[in-house]
């Protein structure tokens, strides 16, 4: 039987390893909820303790080694320790759910409760500043709370929205370092986040870290400005893309050969039904710097390159190849022109399907245990054929998802695996 690594490094070469290799917690756009963890922890018979929230935007849990194990998870994620609310994942401390789940947040995870009931987190943790974001009433994760100031077009500088990238410290080279040789060791292939090449992500526009966000931060504002002030969005990204090359070049030369699949970007260029922009837009504002960031590392390195991008991509799948992507995800089949056979027959040989194992938005939460074995037995036969495919649901699992349906499509796939 192959190790963890190799059957990645084989489904990423386009051949068939012994088995599918399954991704679960290592990225943040791979991932569970924190109460779905909780859940399957339960269901398996694991420690009762509170589960670690990993991402507190989208309150992913940690997954954990236990779970993984019982799972069989391939994939073994490091990242960045700071989050994008601009504290550390370090110091942790109880936090009641609405729902009376206790987890574990960041010491530095500060929160209020308003007066409709909402909870609000604060940039840094500091309680002083303006909150940033908002989980609303009985909710399960939380949204961006836009502060822009006033726009004045004849002060407008690009390098107002660089204010959250910045030169790697030697502090955050050593942790990576460590995480690095940390996660080579559990035997699993090695996926990285390292932050900083998200090219208009439209999670990170807002500015939630930062106390007191400059530039263009209100998310509407954003996407007209990708038509009528496209000057100022090549300057925000020929600026970010300098400072990430450096940062890469750090990076590389103290994580090297440890790390199998770097996560490069999560801006989304699909709705369900059409898209954000046309291939040529694309290839105006987007194609340059991401061309610039693959190609040094398929230059210098041997990592793949992981493009996440939501919604109904399929005219775009052949410029993000041409782009330098290695990978797609999550591979949201539901959305239109996204149907897996017309996926895999048509791409299949030039990029790896990492995602699309199971329907998040419907199958998985709503459906039943059979109709979601189902189709994650009908999945897995179609992107499994000659390598080239990952398992992992379409996107993270969401809070509320029913338990035996998690059980379910981990059953399947484990089904599918001893064929």
């Amino acid at each position: 039987m192959s190790s963890s690594r190799e059957r990645v490094r084989s489904a990423l070469g386009h051949t068939e390893p012994d088995r599918i290799p399954m991704d679960f917690g290592g990225s943040t756009v791979t991932g569970m909820h924190v109460s779905c963890v909780a859940a399957l922890r339960r269901h398996y018979g694991l420690e009762a303790a509170p589960v670690k929230v990993v991402e507190p935007g989208q309150m992913l849990g940690e997954i954990g080694e236990e779970l993984k194990a019982i799972l069989g998870v391939d994939i073994e994620g490091i990242a960045r320790r700071t989050t994008r609310y601009g504290f550390r994942l370090e110091g942790w401390k109880l936090f009641r759910m609405y729902d009376g789940l206790e987890v574990l947040v960041p010491s530095e995870f500060n929160a209020t409760i308003d007066d409709n009931g909402d909870t609000l987190l604060y940039p840094q943790g500091d309680l002083s500043a303006r909150p940033s974001a908002r989980m609303p009433r009985g909710g399960h994760f939380f949204d961006a709370i836009i502060r822009q100031e006033p726009i004045d077009e004849d002060r407008l500088d690009p390098r107002d929205n660089l204010e959250e990238f910045a030169p790697v410290s030697g502090e955050e080279l050593d942790y990576l370092e460590a995480e690095a040789k940390r996660a080579r060791g559990t035997g699993r292939a090695v996926m990285a986040s390292f932050g900083g090449t998200a090219f208009g992500d439209i999670s990170h526009v807002p500015g939630a870290g930062l106390k007191h966000p400059r530039g263009i931060r209100d998310v509407a504002e954003w996407y007209m400005s990708l038509r009528t002030r496209r000057e100022y969005i090549h300057g925000v990204f020929a600026g970010q893309c300098e400072i990430a090359l450096r940062n890469l070049e750090r990076i590389a030369t103290r994580t090297g050969d440890a790390v199998d699949v770097v996560n490069i970007c999560g801006t989304d260029f699909g709705t369900q039904s059409s898209s954000f922009c046309s291939v040529e837009t694309f290839r105006e504002l987007w194609m340059p710097y991401y061309k610039q960031i693959t190609g040094w590392i398929h230059r210098n390195t041997g990592w793949r390159t992981f493009k996440h991008s939501c919604g109904a991509i399929a005219k775009f799948v052949d410029v993000f190849i041409e782009a330098g992507f290695d990978i797609l995800n999550p591979v949201q089949c539901s959305a239109a022109g996204m149907d897996p056979e017309h996926l895999k027959k048509t791409w299949g040989d030039r990029i790896v399907f990492w995602g699309g194992g199971v329907d998040t938005q419907q199958v998985l939460p709503f459906g039943t245990p059979a109709q979601v074995r189902e189709q994650v037995l009908r999945r897995c036969g179609i992107f499994a054929q000659r390598g080239g495919f990952v398992f992992n649901s379409t996107h993270n699992i969401q809070a509320g998802t029913p338990v035996e349906n998690i059980v379910a499509m981990i059953d399947a796939v484990n089904e599918f695996r001893s064929r």
